[in-house]
Order: C-alpha cells, then structure tokens, then sequence
C-alpha cells in the first residue's frame, strides 16, 4: 500500500503512475544499467526518458547512458557493446547536504582553520 501511495504523489522516489502511464503509451523500453535505471524512448519524436531505479539522482545515469540522453549518440550502450575509457571514473553519488559531503578547512562545518593567503593574492579595495 505504501509503495501505491508513494508512485501517485512521490516523484523523488522514482515513477509516478502519471509518468509510468506515459511511458506505456508513447515509450519504447531501451535497456536498463547497473544501477536499476530504465531508459525509453518516445514513439514518434526522438525525446528519452529514465525511470531511476532508487533515489531520483541525475548523477546516477552511467557516461554512456549519459551519451545517449543527452543525444551524442543515437545508439544506446545495450547495442553499442560500450566499454568505459581510462580516464572515466566509477561513480560517486551526489553526496551535498550528507555528512559525507566535500566541507574544506575552515567551513563553517569542518574544524580547522582556513589555510592563510599566500603572497599571489592582493585583496581589492575600492580606490
């Protein structure tokens, strides 16, 4: 019942039915990634959709599902046979507003102090 009650007012928390009913009319299944994200694709226009598998976390999409939302490439990674290069890291979720996310010295979060100014900085001051 919970499940039920959160796809008809909870979007944050994956598809709603309103979106769930529009993809069954207009979407055509693509695949899915390892995160338990589904991609689709509209019908009769080129628009692409993804129904996050968990939390809605744009950071979440792969670099090549990436790709292909975004239009750099019209053929999705389940045909592609798409291996990730070098330099492509693993993801990391968006950890803003968690108690892991990035706080520097001298946050108002962090403890320390902030690091002092060194020599190549001059601080303006109106003249």
């Amino acid at each position: 019942m919970k499940k039920f009650l959160s796809e008809i007012f909870v979007w944050w928390q994956g598809q709603t039915w309103g979106t769930r009913l529009w993809i069954k009319r207009f979407g055509v299944y693509v695949g899915s990634d390892e995160f338990g994200n589904r991609y689709y694709q509209d019908k009769k226009s080129n628009r692409r959709y993804v129904t996050y598998g968990g939390y809605a976390d744009a950071s979440s999409i792969p670099p090549g599902w990436y790709g292909w939302m975004h239009g750099r490439t019209d053929t999705p990674p389940t045909e592609d046979k798409y291996v990730p290069r070098a330099w492509e890291k693993p993801h990391l979720p968006n950890l803003t507003g968690t108690a892991q996310a990035y706080r520097p010295d001298g946050s108002l979060l962090n403890k320390g102090e902030r690091p002092r100014v060194t020599g190549d900085y001059d601080a303006w001051s109106p003249e």
